[in-house]
Order: structure tokens, then sequence, then C-alpha cells
């Protein structure tokens, strides 16, 4: 087998389609001993491209010789008794799809002329279609290399795109083309059109306008043709909408279902819950009862007082809905994960519905079930003990305070087994974040979490400190606040401070936190925080630990987060943003880790420079390279190490204060 994008697929329940190593490959390329000549790249065409900051790009041509080399495979169509059958030409393939009657193929592939700008993604993408007997059928698009998407979000690229088998049919498939070319910042009516066409279309059928979209497409949801849900959103105001339309039926109208702010998740209507059919896909259930036909629409159910699991039954034709199944609010939190009732057809009736729920509490791990109507009857199906039985009596409560402008924060607060504030007095605190942006006050005041999730340790998040004696202040909201046509980002100091001064104040007033033992850390966006904290707001934090960062925005110049301007339309911001600027400011010690082959655009290099500066102004600070680890660490000696580093950083200059 060969192929690093995709190795195989099943066809049918008797036939893999597999990548294999064409016969005809010999030794891999050799890296001259001598270059082909000097790199150059020109732009004497004046063609505007913009690339957000990135690194694992092609730099050479022997690096193309050695995409080539590796990523080309040969398709071979292998059945169970050991037939073996070639199919198509050798080729980089990124992705195989056979159609849901098992009959045609879909074959998408990348070529050159390849990029040392921008990604796999973005190289020439040829899409075809086969008969899974090896007759090649049509070329369904050959799309050019797309160096010139814009940056601003909703941008895309041109042509058709996201071409996709429909579930509920044996062999027709959609796509979507934009028509502003791509480009978000392009007024027009309509912005995206869906269209529809079978794999092989009689006497010159065109294909099929299945809706006109003005904001951007984001996905369909196919209900076997009577109904079909089609998404749509748009970045810049949040607003996202979802349509009804019935694919097989032209005479129907679309009908707007739901249209709503995707920052909103107190009036999230949740999603449909899907099903198998013959052929495995997964169409949108039919629920039957005595007065007509359904769909079930789960939701996450955040309120005020935290997440309460839903389970809906909606009539998409008169739009009303009924509430059949809700999570407990006092104790235990339940979700429903999947439908288990099986009907090929996907009609099931209401009093025969089985499904597979999740049972936690703050000290019980998670326990599966299975719910069975009409009574509603729990099986439980597991029985795991709890995963480290040290913190089965830790406490966690769901807090809300405010920032001094007004804004509604919520944090989570985690405290060790036994303790009591008033008899054992403050404890060293460790405050783990990652800031997120909204544009209104009201959605950025919202909670999101449930009191009662069961706490999980894992190798980024920062439970494990509870074992030593610290009360952990979890996910704390820093929201940036853009409302209306204002740009977050230019308060964006401002209102993390706000938000970091709130926090620490609520620890600090409720007795659980001493006020010179408070450190702060995060994760990526969490440790650019943390660094613009320990520069801008010392006087709140003894130390800091911040892990995969960006420091320097000058380094991300075509933007970064949710941030659309360039460095040249917003260079106030991006200075006042980059804590790498203000390494002199810095005194309290901060640890700085990251991985090595960091693909993101917080390569290694970020954090590298930034120990420089600080160390070039005499700043107690420690970098950590971990080898062979990308943006997240997945090696068991680099977790151990990881864990090492963050206790000894916290004994030292947090336990310790």
């Amino acid at each position: 087998m060969g192929a690093p994008f995709h190795r195989f697929v099943w066809v049918d329940n008797s036939t893999l389609l597999v990548c294999t190593v064409p016969s005809s490959r010999v030794d891999s390329p050799k890296k001259p001993l001598i270059p082909f000549g000097p790199r150059i790249r020109s732009n004497e065409q004046k063609n505007v491209i913009r690339m957000r900051a990135t690194k694992e790009m092609l730099k050479d041509l022997h690096e193309e010789a050695l995409l080539n080399y590796y990523a080309t495979s040969q398709l071979v169509l292998v059945s169970l008794d050991g037939i073996v059958m070639p199919v198509a030409s050798p080729a980089i393939y990124v992705s195989l799809n056979p159609s849901p009657d098992e009959k045609y193929l879909m074959l998408t592939s990348v070529h050159q002329p390849y990029s040392s700008i921008v990604s796999y993604k973005r190289f020439p993408r040829k899409v075809e279609l086969w008969t899974v007997d090896g007759r090649f059928v049509r070329e369904v698009c050959d799309l050019p290399l797309a160096e010139n998407i814009p940056i601003a979000p909703n941008s895309v690229r041109k042509g058709k795109r996201l071409i996709r088998w429909r579930p509920d049919m044996p062999s027709t498939f959609y796509w979507v083309e934009a028509q502003d070319g791509g480009d978000a910042n392009v007024e027009v009516s309509p912005r995206d059109i869906v269209y529809m066409e079978p794999a092989e279309p009689l006497n010159g059928e065109k294909p099929q306008v299945l809706l006109k979209l003005d904001l951007r497409y984001r996905k369909i949801s196919w209900c076997y043709g009577l109904h079909a849900l089609v998404y749509e959103y748009w970045h810049k105001t949040r607003r996202t909408r979802t349509w009804v339309i019935s694919p097989d039926c032209k005479e129907f109208s679309p009908q707007l279902l739901f249209d709503r702010s995707s920052e909103d998740a107190y009036s999230s209507p949740g999603s449909p819950m899907m099903c198998r059919t013959r052929a495995g896909t997964l169409v949108i259930a039919k629920i039957k009862t005595s007065e007509g036909t359904y769909i079930l629409m789960k939701g996450l159910g955040a309120t005020p007082k935290g997440s309460v699991p839903f389970l809906d039954l909606l009539n998409i034709t008169t739009r009303t809905k009924e509430r059949i199944w809700e999570s407990g609010k006092e104790k235990y939190y339940k979700s429903v994960l999947a439908l288990m009732s099986y009907c090929p057809e996907c009609e099931i009736q209401l009093n025969q519905l089985k499904l597979l729920i999740s049972k936690e509490s703050r000290s019980e791990a998670t326990q599966y079930y299975l719910s069975i109507w009409p009574d509603k009857t729990e099986v439980q199906i597991t029985s795991y003990p709890h995963p480290y039985p040290q913190l089965a009596s830790l406490q966690k409560e769901i807090i809300r305070y405010n920032r001094e402008d007004g804004v509604k924060l919520t944090a989570t607060l985690y405290m060790p087994p036994g303790y009591n504030p008033s008899k054992d007095g403050p404890l060293p605190c460790l405050i783990w974040s990652y800031p997120g942006e909204f544009k209104s006050r009201e959605a950025a005041g919202q909670v999101r979490h449930s009191p009662n999730k069961f706490a999980r340790i894992s190798n980024n998040f920062p439970l494990l400190w509870l074992a030593r004696g610290f009360v952990i202040l979890a996910d704390p909201t820093m929201p940036i606040i853009g409302e209306g046509d204002q740009e977050a980002n230019d308060r964006y100091i401002e209102q993390l401070i706000a938000s970091a001064e709130a926090a620490v104040n609520e620890v600090v007033r409720r007795g659980v936190a001493h006020r010179d033992k408070i450190a702060v850390g995060g994760h990526s966006y969490g440790a650019f925080m943390t660094a613009n904290l320990l520069a801008h707001a010392p006087h709140l934090f003894c130390c800091g630990i911040a892990r995969s960062g960006a420091y320097n925005r000058t380094l991300t110049p075509f933007g970064f987060q949710k941030e659309v301007r360039t460095l040249w339309e917003a260079t106030d911001t991006y200075i006042k943003m980059s804590p790498f600027i203000l390494a002199n400011k810095i005194k309290k010690p901060i640890l700085l880790i990251h991985g090595e082959e960091d693909s993101k655009v917080t390569t290694a290099m970020q954090s590298s420079q930034f120990y420089d500066a600080l160390k070039g102004h005499g700043a107690p600070c420690r970098l950590v390279i971990l080898p062979f680890e990308g943006h997240r660490y997945t090696a068991r000696e680099s977790i151990m190490h990881v864990i090492w580093e963050t206790d000894r950083w916290l004994q030292k200059y947090c336990a310790s204060n």
C-alpha cells in the first residue's frame, strides 16, 4: 500500500479500493549535491496574493520530486477472493468516494504545477468519475492552482467545490460554486449556488439548481429526497441560516427554518439526528407518530445555569416542536450520542426509539446506556471505574462574576478534595484560559458549560495540579468584543486585562486563592494571552506558562485568529498586541514550551525569538523545545516532561512565592 492521503476504502461488502505503490516506481530521488540553481519567486504580473503564515510548504524542485515519488499511487480493486484489478492511471489521490449504489467511483487527485506558498489542498485538483469495473465516465472538473484566495473569512476557491455524493440517492452528486469569485469582500447576490447532477446525465441533461444562497454555504443534511436542510453562514455578522428544500420536488419553494446568530448558544435549535441507510450513508432520521412525521433535533441546551442537553421532535413543515427528552439538571449530565434504532428506510416509530446516551456527574466517570422507548428504560452498557480515585471527591463549581464594564463572565472553579477555604485558608491558584472573540456583550456572557460534567484530566489541561494543592480556575471567559463595525482587537489589551482582573478578584474574594500566588497559563492563543498579561498586568500574576504560542504579530502580517486586517491596515493593533515588542517590560517568570515541528503560524521560532528577547533583558524565563512534536504534544516522553517542567515552575515561582 502507498499514498499518504487516502489508503483504501470499501466499495461494497466484498471489494476494497486500495492505493498501492506503482509497479514502475524505482529508487527515490536523491538530493543533488549541487543545487539546480537559485530559488526564484516572482510577481511581475502584479497579482495580489496574501497568505497567512505557515511552515510546511514545498521548498524546491527536489521536494516536488519527493512528493511525486512518495504520494503517487496506483488504484486497484481488490476482492475478498484475491482478484486484483487496476483502476485509472497513477496519480496523487487525496479522496476516494464510491457512490451509494456501489457502481461509481469519485476520484480526486492533485497535480502539477505545485506551489511553494500554499498547501496541497490548493494545488490543481482534478475530480473524475469511473465505474467500479474500470470504465472512465467523465471528468467533473480540473481546478487550477489556487494561490490567490483572499484572506477574508468566508473566502473560498473558484469553481466547483465540496463535491459529494447524495447519501439518499444511488449515484447523484452535488457541489457548490461561488458567484463572487470566491472573494468574501465582493458584494453580490446570490453568493453561492448549490447544484446537483446524476453521474451519467441523459440526453445532455443540465445540472439542477438546488438553492441560491446570499451567505456562504456550509453543508447539507439530506432526508431521502423528501426534505433536506441547507446551512449558510456569514462570519462578519455571525449570522447563520437554515433552509428547508425538497430536492426532488421542483414545485416546493425553499423555506427558511432558522435565522439566528451563531454566537447565541441559548437559541441554538440543535442538529438533526442521523441514521444509516442500506448503503451505509447517513441521512436524517424520520420519526413517525400518530400525528405525523417529524425529525429529531439534539442540542447542548445552553442555559444561564449550565448546559442541559435535549432532544426535540420538530415538524419542519409547521415549525412546531416538542421536547421529548432532557438531561437532568441536579446531579447528572446526560447527552444523546446516537440513534440505535435501525430501519433501512430511516423511518422509525417514536415508540420504538432506541438511543445511545452518556451519563456522568462531577464525581462519576462517563458511562454509556441504551435508552429504550416508550418507557425510556435505561440499560447500562459500560461500568468504567474512576480513572483517578485520588481526586474522586474534588470540588467543582461554575462561577459567575462581572467585568468592570458590566460584561458577565463565567469560569469553572476546581478545588482539591476536602479543601475548606474558611478553615484551610487561600491556596496557590492556576488560571488556564483561551480568549474568544464576540460580536455582542450578550453572547460573550452566556454560559456554555455544565457543573455536572465529569472532571477529566488530560495532558493539555491543568487539573493534575489539584493533587499538588492548587486551586484551578479553568476556562474563565476572556471575551474580546467588537460590536457592530468595531474591530475587537483594537481594544484587545484593555479587555484582556479587565477580564483577567475580574477573574483574579473573584477567586481572592471567595478566599480560595492567595493574591500573591496566582499563576496564569494557556496553549496556543492562550499562550499569547499569557505573555500579554505578564507584559501589561504583572501585578495580577506571579508567573506564567505559555505553550505553543506566537508572540510577534509582525511575523503573521496577513492575519491571525479572527483578525482579518493585515499588518499594514492595522499597524498599531499588531504592534500593541505583540508581547515580543514588550519583552523589556516582562519581569515575572515565564515558561515557554513549543513543539519543534509545529507547522501552524505558531512555529517554534516564535518561542525561540521571544526567549532570546526576554533573556536579553534579564527576564526570568525558560525555553523547552520538544523534538518531533507539532502544535500539540503526543509522545509519552514529551507529555511527562511537560508535566515535570510545569510542576517545577509552579512549585518554584507560585507555591513558594
